[in-house]
């Protein structure tokens, strides 16, 4: 079974946005982190930040594991903990999943074993084993000993445990952080597939952007304990870049146009209305072998990302490059320092960062306001996105 053929009559869980109150500090010999945020879950939500930054505390709290923490945390208006009330509810009992970094499961037992176990103390459950499994495509592993399995196919096994318990919310703290790309990948088109399945909304840690921003639509940044900045993914990893945390890098999610596998490509486009010249191409994405060229994928949205350093400028339109993507832009500010002068730029009504030398700034006597061209390789234009099968992931 493809991702994209998963039933359409799997159960859903939850299909309105939740709200997350956070009121609370907890301390550590030599780190403090103290959250007041009101959050809106709907789909996947992002929380990034560097090693170090309170990401898994913020979880841990949320789900329970930190009776330790001074204050409130409310779900859906339904109270947590207060511990000046001296009210917690037990992690047990919070309706809350948890899937951590290592799979934790039980390596003598068969997958259906180890989801049967975590199954027992459910009440009038909606979702049954077998559906799970159907779910996420571990049907025909079920009797398998999970010691056999790969790390991409234990953490699948983790999050059926998960989903089994039927949460209200689930947390995953870098779930496939030690995955290769390219299982890391197939797990992150699998959530994506789950989470519109079952309506349930999600809280993903990671300190990796590019991951972030395939999966999710919101992002959270959490800084030194505490959280900066909440914001949908395009403008939160914007909001990154001129704060000069990351390297700078433009964010879009583009219309996959068509796929064009004679020359090794994939066509994106802005919008409806926009001609082919008004186009982004990227390497060819990997298509479900199931489904023609022609219907794989066309008409999605996909997160891409193009660091500003793989972007150039030109002061007129290329005409003789072997660079196939070069797009009309105006200049809407430049930043200058020592070396090298950072241009932001509107195209097509989507927000570009060009990362240029100052010598090439100066010597092109950029201003704001003026009309030029940029110009990127195939190969800078990123995304996660993976289509094939995940059998052995």
């Amino acid at each position: 079974m493809s991702l994209s053929t998963l039933p359409n009559n799997s159960p859903t869980l939850n299909n309105t946005i939740s709200t997350l109150s956070l009121d609370f500090t907890v301390s550590f010999s030599q780190f403090e982190t103290a959250i007041k945020q009101n959050i809106s879950i709907d789909n996947i939500t992002g929380i990034y930040g560097d090693s170090g930054s309170g990401k898994s505390t913020l979880l841990r709290v949320i789900a329970g594991l930190e009776k330790q923490a001074k204050g409130q945390v409310s779900f859906n208006e339904v109270t947590l903990q207060n511990s000046e009330k001296r009210d917690f509810v037990k992690a047990e009992s919070r309706n809350i999943g948890l899937v951590f970094q290592d799979s934790r499961l039980f390596p003598h037992l068969s997958v259906y074993e180890n989801l049967a176990y975590g199954a027992k103390r459910r009440k009038n459950p909606k979702l049954t084993i077998e559906e799970v499994l159907t779910l996420t495509q571990l049907t025909s592993l079920q009797y398998q000993n999970v010691s056999q399995l790969s790390g991409g196919e234990k953490q699948r096994v983790s999050i059926a445990r998960a989903l089994l318990a039927e949460p209200k919310l689930l947390l995953l703290d870098e779930p496939f952080s030690a995955l290769d790309k390219t299982t890391k990948s197939q797990m992150l088109t699998f959530l994506k597939t789950i989470q519109q399945q079952l309506q349930l909304p999600m809280l993903y840690v990671s300190h990796s952007l590019s991951e972030l921003q395939y999966i999710a639509e919101q992002l959270v940044v959490v800084s030194a304990g505490k959280i900066s900045h909440v914001a949908p993914i395009h403008q939160a990893i914007h909001y990154l870049n001129n704060r000069g945390e990351t390297s700078v890098k433009t964010s879009l999610s583009l219309t996959i146009a068509e796929h064009l596998p004679e020359y090794g490509l994939t066509r994106l486009k802005f919008n409806e209305l926009q001609s082919t010249e008004q186009s982004i191409y990227l390497p060819l994405l990997a298509l479900n072998s199931q489904r023609s060229d022609e219907e794989s994928l066309i008409g999605q949205q996909l997160p891409c990302m193009i660091y500003a350093r793989d972007i150039s400028l030109c002061l007129t339109e290329p005409e003789h490059s072997s660079i196939v993507n070069h797009l009309p832009a105006t200049i809407t500010a430049i930043d200058y320092n020592n070396t090298n002068a950072l241009i932001t730029l509107k195209c097509a009504e989507q927000v570009f960062y060009a990362q240029i030398s100052l010598w090439s700034a100066i010597r092109m006597a950029l201003v704001v306001n003026a009309n030029i061209y940029l110009q990127f390789k195939a190969n800078a234009v990123h995304s996660y996105h993976y289509t094939g099968s995940i059998t052995h992931a």
